[in-house]
């Protein structure tokens, strides 16, 4: 196997990780605070509106665009790395 073909699969490896990490983020955010734990986080107010609310209705898209910003950082390194950038 030839040094690109082994950088390749070490950059998609690294590269399904971070996708899989932003996923479980976003879903914990998304899911988890705005149905599962919504109860628990609704004995806490942000701006008179319980935090349960706040996760559902704001929450999961604030945590949406910042995993989007990441995703972009994260993955402009991965790309310098190894070698897979634009010039």
């Amino acid at each position: 196997m030839t040094d690109r073909k082994q950088a390749a699969q070490a950059y998609w490896k690294e590269n399904l990780k971070l996708l899989g990490t932003l996923l479980v983020i976003w879903f914990v955010v998304s899911f988890g605070c705005g149905i599962l734990f919504v109860d628990a986080l609704d004995t806490i107010k942000i701006g008179g509106f319980p935090l349960g609310f706040w996760f559902a209705q704001q929450g999961s898209i604030y945590t949406f665009v910042i995993l989007i910003f990441v995703y972009t950082v994260r993955m402009n390194t991965l790309d310098r790395k190894y070698d897979f950038h634009e010039e």
